[in-house]
């Protein structure tokens, strides 16, 4: 692993076993299993922000929650900062999740409405012991005007519910900051919030990557989001990553015809303007018997007679790019 490398996954795979009645398991011993993350590897730079994009149900997610740990794989390897997730015990749990955070998708879902912003916020301070009552009020005061949620005071006393959607997105950003971890998942950290709201919540979200020095996962289906934030980007798709590089190199020299059809669908503030590459036929095949060969070929308009016999692997095309298909592999 690079000596830069605050995150590596080393052919990670994660399966699901399908849930059977009593009648199914009687008849057939045959189990199903969804396969959701399926022989992964990629890294993440420290302080770098890298993008993980696809379609929903591609493993974005559950990729997320193998690196903080919640899942465990079945295969492969998980380093932060050089040290194997697989020999974590549970007296170092404590300490790994005081360095990683998360920040959800859906705000209201991740607040307990039972409980006061203050008390949401300050929560994790209580769990790791940090500072005395005071104390933690004084921080959580100073995080919630630090996000742009003011009058703190006011905020503070306040319930979910009483907030707006933008207003409770920056509570989960305050929360995930308020022990200063050094790397942070954001799983499509603005798709509830406004439009008109989403380019202040990325800013404030850069803006706070440069002054606690944070390293960003940031999940996402959206490649125009990605453009503005993102170093590096990952295209994932059915389990399997098909194309990394430089978010510039990407999006200036796309490979994998996916990758090219994600680009294709990104709105253009023109009525006149035509797509210039078909968009893929179908939607994105079952998780548990996936296609053979490359995962994209019953969609895909380039598809050759090798592409549903084998499966292309990830292979560099130019500086740090990297790409899974036979267009570019002889």
């Amino acid at each position: 692993m690079g000596s830069g490398s605050i995150v590596e996954l080393k052919n990670v795979k994660k399966y699901f076993e399908v849930k059977r009645d009593i009648i199914q398991r009687i008849t057939s011993r045959h189990k199903e299993y969804v396969k959701a993350v399926d022989g992964i590897t990629f890294n993440i730079e420290r302080g770098e922000v890298f993008g993980l994009v696809g379609e929903s149900g591609s493993g974005k997610t559950t990729t997320g929650k193998l690196i903080l740990d919640i899942l465990k794989p079945i295969e492969g390897k998980i380093f932060f900062d050089n040290f194997d997730l697989s020999l974590l015990g549970k007296r170092d749990v404590k300490a790994f999740r005081r360095r990683i955070q998360v920040i959800f998708q859906d705000p209201y879902a991740s607040l307990n409405p039972r409980m006061k912003i203050g008390k949401a916020v300050s929560q994790p301070l209580e769990i790791h012991r940090i500072g005395t009552p005071e104390d933690r009020k004084k921080k959580v005061l100073h995080m919630l005007e630090h996000v742009g949620l003011t009058p703190p005071e006011i905020v503070y006393s306040k319930y979910p519910h009483q907030l707006s959607g933008g207003q409770r997105q920056r509570v989960a950003i305050a929360r995930a900051l308020i022990l200063n971890p050094d790397f942070v998942i954001a799983d499509e950290p603005i798709a509830m919030a406004d439009v008109s709201i989403r380019v202040l919540l990325l800013e404030l979200m850069m803006r706070l990557k440069q002054e606690y020095n944070l390293t960003y996962l940031f999940i996402t289906h959206d490649l125009a989001t990605a453009k503005y934030i993102c170093d590096r980007i990952a295209i994932m798709y059915l389990g399997k990553l098909f194309e990394i590089g430089p978010l510039r190199e990407v999006f200036r020299n796309p490979l994998h015809p996916y990758t090219k059809a994600l680009l294709a669908a990104i709105p253009v503030p023109d009525p006149s303007a035509k797509r210039e590459i078909p968009m893929p036929r179908g939607e994105i095949p079952n998780p548990i018997n996936p296609p053979s060969g490359c995962r994209f070929h019953p969609r895909c308009p380039y598809r050759m007679d090798i592409c549903d016999k084998e499966e292309p692997q990830l292979k560099v095309d130019s500086i740090d790019h990297w790409s899974a298909c036979f267009l570019y592999q002889k």
